[in-house]
């Protein structure tokens, strides 16, 4: 998603108060926004809690500030001046982290970003973006400088089949309707599903919703949605996430505050920062059991 990124903060440089920061990352990827905003491209260096300090401070004084970073290094390394700089005074710096998830796949867990929106969900007003697909991002891009508070874009990759096309963004989607139960997928995970679900017969084919924008709330569920999870009586979360502070837990404690019960609650997670080997992200993903196959299997149970 990183190009689509680029495209869409390239057309919002003329705004004179829009400033880039990054960490020393971008390279074969945002030269055309390097050009387009000159001085107000910023690179920092290797020094991401500098970069979080100066992006809170630019946004003090009226900047719309961006810090840009592979995704650990943008929420993991510097949190205490996220904690300190931004959520505490509820400044809008936009976070972006790129690779979410096991996006950085052979880099190991240190390049890993499988607990990022659990551990910023923790700060206070912090909103969390994880479009779907490549033609989310322009309009994502506008979400995150419109809101007032801070904010955490994960970029993945775009993982629509050529033979889907993406509807409208949304914050909440229903990719797929069937008979069966109710899936709810975060981020670009969603679209690796597609074809495999759509090829189900009706009865057996779940509600596959996409989401893309966190935190969890039921006044922010469609009502076609709501009326799903109180109905069916199988739910499953699928999420490129730890299973502590994700999006299963968020729904199950909100289900639970509401007074749903279905009978079976599915959750399909992140399930270790550490193996024997490692891969592609498609390759970590199968050893989470995050792949195909894994949610064929909770469909037929």
């Amino acid at each position: 998603m990183r190009k689509p990124f680029c495209d869409a903060m390239v057309s919002r440089a003329t705004n004179p108060k829009l400033v880039f920061l990054t960490g020393d990352l971008g390279y074969m990827a945002l030269e055309p926004l390097q050009a387009a905003l000159g001085k107000r491209f910023i690179n920092a260096g290797v020094a991401e809690q500098n970069m979080i300090s100066v992006a809170a401070a630019l946004a003090k004084e009226g900047m719309e500030a961006w810090a840009y970073s592979i995704a650990p290094f943008c929420y993991a390394r510097p949190f205490e001046q996220i904690r300190n700089d931004i959520a505490f005074h509820d400044l809008p710096v936009k976070l972006v982290g790129n690779g979410g998830g096991y996006g950085y796949g052979v880099m190991g867990p240190t390049h890993h970003a499988i607990e990022d929106y659990g551990v910023l969900l923790t700060l206070p007003a912090m909103q969390v973006f994880v479009p779907i697909f490549d033609e989310d991002i322009k309009t994502v891009v506008g979400r995150v400088a419109d809101t007032a508070h801070p904010a955490y874009l994960r970029l993945g990759r775009g993982e629509l089949s050529e033979q889907f096309e993406a509807p409208p963004y949304a914050p909440w989607r229903q990719l797929i309707a069937g008979d069966g139960m109710v899936v709810i997928a975060v981020g670009p995970i969603a679209g690796s599903f597609l074809g495999a679900l759509s090829a189900l017969p009706q009865s057996n084919r779940p509600n596959l919703w996409a989401l893309a924008e966190l935190p969890v709330l039921w006044e922010s569920m469609p009502a076609t949605l709501q009326a799903q999870l109180q109905s069916q009586k199988r739910v499953c979360v699928v999420e490129e996430h730890v299973a502590r502070g994700g999006v299963g837990a968020e729904l199950a404690l909100l289900l639970v505050k509401r007074g749903i019960a279905p009978q079976r609650f599915f959750h399909l997670c992140a399930q270790a920062h550490i193996y024997e080997r490692y891969g592609s992200q498609t390759f970590l993903r199968k050893q989470s059991q995050l792949d195909v196959a894994a949610l064929l299997s909770v469909l037929k149970e």
